[in-house]
């Protein structure tokens, strides 16, 4: 079982190390995998709404610009052809669904390995608890200086642990989030060097993909 170091913040003097599940932070990494996880969520999140008008759909040019034949000038049938300006666009983009599937079995699969790489990498790290009774940054900048976490770091908690005091603790420091374990995907993961894991979302992580 992969081993990372924990720390009690309710009793300092027992931190040590404790085993994390091998079903969740001891998997293979696959590259192609999580390339496929990410891409998934990247593109869920376009809109997808470029678009531009062809020349059926600029207003104006209904009437033919001047006579066929006899002006020396080359024919035309309306001033918002694509080759005049203020025309219609060729080929642009049209409102579309950018949405890619991935199986339910592949995600769990691919999120763990995310998880396995940091913990391979030795950027997990384990609290037994996030002691913050109020919101203040103040001491969510104490509590990431006191673990050495890297300016990049995800704080995971479980999902009754997710309250105000602790999110908004970390809110405003750049390049930390705070986000909860049966929510947590490939991406934000992978986006942060650093992970800072309560105990409670070490247990909802294996529940969610102990059997992936």
């Amino acid at each position: 079982m992969p081993s990372v170091p924990l720390h009690r913040f309710s009793d300092p003097a027992a931190s040590g190390t404790v085993d994390l599940p091998e079903a969740v932070f001891g998997r293979p990494v696959s590259g192609d995998l999580l390339h496929r996880a990410v891409r998934v969520e990247l593109l869920r999140e376009r809109q997808g709404t470029a678009a531009t008008k062809t020349r059926g759909e600029v207003s104006g040019g209904g009437r033919k610009p001047w006579p066929q034949k006899h002006t020396g000038r080359a024919r035309h049938g309306s001033i918002r052809s694509p080759i005049w300006r203020h025309g219609g666009v060729t080929f642009g983009p049209q409102p579309r669904k950018w949405n890619l599937t991935l199986p339910t079995r592949m995600r769990r699969q691919a999120l763990a390995a995310a998880l396995s790489a940091r913990c391979q990498e030795g950027k997990v790290q384990v609290v037994d608890e996030i002691p913050f009774s109020r919101p203040k940054t103040k001491e969510g900048l104490a509590f990431l200086a006191r673990l050495s976490c890297p300016p990049k770091t995800l704080v995971l908690v479980a999902p009754e642990e997710y309250r105000v005091p602790v999110v908004k603790s970390f809110s405003n420091i750049p390049g930390v989030s705070c986000a909860r374990a049966d929510l947590v995907t490939v991406y934000d993961v992978l986006a942060h060097e650093g992970l800072v894991l309560t105990a409670g979302a070490v247990q909802a992580l294996e529940r969610r993909l102990g059997d992936a």
